[in-house]
């Protein structure tokens, strides 16, 4: 049920209100005063405001202007008298939702209540949107301690916030649109549309239609005018993923685009100017593919204006314990499966294994051992043939990545430990019998490591 705060310094009409609303299907809050409103919204969750304009003590747009700093999204509705209209209209510049003129029809008045609490509706719906967008493609979803990923975080958090076009290499799996997105959501255009577009998976007139839009009867069945990518995301962000397979026609228009901004639909003649942040990706060495005359060089440099470079699964196995976890909990949560254990086996053979399909392949095996692992508990049985069958030969470890020469042996060692024990903990849920297991040491000389480290708590 929604909840109205009616302000008015005229108790007799307060009553008259509140009867209304109240048959109306809302709950009613009044306050005599705005020093009263403020603290009734204090203790309240309110939907709606309904202020008078001409109070003792703090007027209604003072009130309005308490309110809009205290609680932004509250819409606020002036009621006033026809000697005020200028004051009203002078509300409404300040923020206020609507005003309406005293005296008014109760039908007047609850329609305009309606319309107040749509709007709260709709932008408190937006948020819930755009946080559980920015849980699946925040900064924050993307996993690993690697030197490689910590040294692409923090460069994405520097170029976020320009206009730089950046170019996302990699091979495919290893999570280029989920760089793209946290580049969007980091930057100021973060609350405006993010669109993707696959050059790979279009022709070359589809690639067009879909890129800068058509007229009508531009081509056989353009029965009517539609936008392109580049116009839904004007002052947004276009992430081109597989940039190189697009043909050498639509790669000189799409130079045009990122130098000047504007563009022709199929088939039209208006020049279109938009405001877009390109972040292109590709599964190619883009600069092979212009000495092999299959890229234009000059948009080559135009996109390679940033170059980020995520490097395979195989090449930072210290990040696959932690996106195995991720996963898990991820998969375990979403079929409510409660906490999912992963054996200490069933990890080695996840290290050991090269990930041809990189993070995708392994996102892909987590969720099958979630769905089939039996007592919440996966095992190598559990576990793809390639994997589980124990055919993949042990990776030698480059050593220079997880032991620096810059430190004594001892001293390394102990920081390896550490690290070794706090991964345990964590995959464990922090039970230390289950962490001792991962570790193969007993519970006693692990709680000796804990105290010696200090993680207890």
């Amino acid at each position: 049920m929604d909840t109205i705060l009616v302000v008015d310094d005229e108790a007799n009409y307060l009553t008259v209100m509140q009867a209304l609303l109240e048959e109306a299907g809302y709950e009613t809050l009044t306050a005599l005063s705005g020093p009263e409103a403020l603290k009734a919204a204090a203790q309240t969750d309110l939907d709606a405001v309904l202020t008078d304009m001409k109070m003792p003590k703090m007027s209604g747009i003072e009130l309005l202007a308490e309110l809009k700093h205290l609680y932004p999204d509250i819409p606020v509705i002036i009621m006033t008298a026809y000697g005020t209209v200028e004051k009203a209209v002078e509300a409404m510049k300040k923020g206020a939702f609507d005003y309406i003129l005293k005296p008014f029809k109760n039908e007047e008045i609850l329609a305009t209540i309606a319309k107040a609490l749509e709007h709260r509706h709709l932008l408190l719906k937006n948020r819930l949107l755009f946080n559980d967008l920015e849980k699946k493609y925040g900064f924050s979803n993307i996993v690993g301690e690697s030197k490689a990923i910590q040294e692409i975080l923090a460069l994405v958090k520097r170029v976020a916030g320009s206009k730089a076009t950046v170019l996302i290499s990699g091979e495919s799996g290893t999570g280029k649109e989920l760089i793209a997105r946290a580049i969007h959501r980091l930057s100021p255009r973060a609350g405006k549309t993010f669109i993707s577009v696959n050059c790979a998976a279009l022709t070359e007139t589809l690639l067009e239609s879909e890129l800068f839009g058509h007229e009508r009867g531009a081509f056989t069945h353009a029965v009517a005018m539609r936008k392109g990518r580049f116009e839904l995301a004007d002052g947004g962000t276009l992430f081109l993923d597989e940039v190189a397979e697009m043909s050498p026609a639509l790669q000189v228009k799409l130079l045009r685009v990122l130098q000047e901004m504007e563009f022709e639909r199929v088939g039209g003649a208006r020049t279109i100017k938009v405001d877009v942040r390109v972040v292109a990706a590709t599964n190619k060495d883009l600069k092979e593919e212009v000495e092999a005359g299959n890229f234009r060089e000059d948009l080559y440099y135009r996109l390679n204006v940033v170059h980020l470079n995520i490097p395979p699964l195989r090449q930072r196995p210290e990040d696959i314990p932690l996106l195995a976890l991720h996963f898990l909990k991820k998969y375990a949560s979403e079929n409510i499966r409660g906490e999912v254990r992963l054996d200490p086996e069933a990890m080695k053979l996840l290290i050991r294994y090269d990930w041809p399909g990189n993070v995708r392949e392994l996102e892909n095996v987590m969720e099958r051992a979630v769905i089939l692992c039996g007592d919440n508990r996966i095992t190598p049985n559990d576990l793809p043939g390639e994997l589980a069958a124990g055919r993949v030969e042990p990776r030698e470890v480059d050593i220079d990545m997880f032991i620096p020469l810059t430190k004594p042996l001892p001293e390394a060692l102990e920081e390896i430990e550490e690290q070794m024990i706090r991964r345990a903990l964590e995959a464990s849920g922090q039970v230390q019998v289950r962490a001792a297991e991962m570790l193969g040491i007993t519970k006693s000389l692990l709680q000796y490591k804990l105290k010696k480290y200090h993680l207890t708590g």
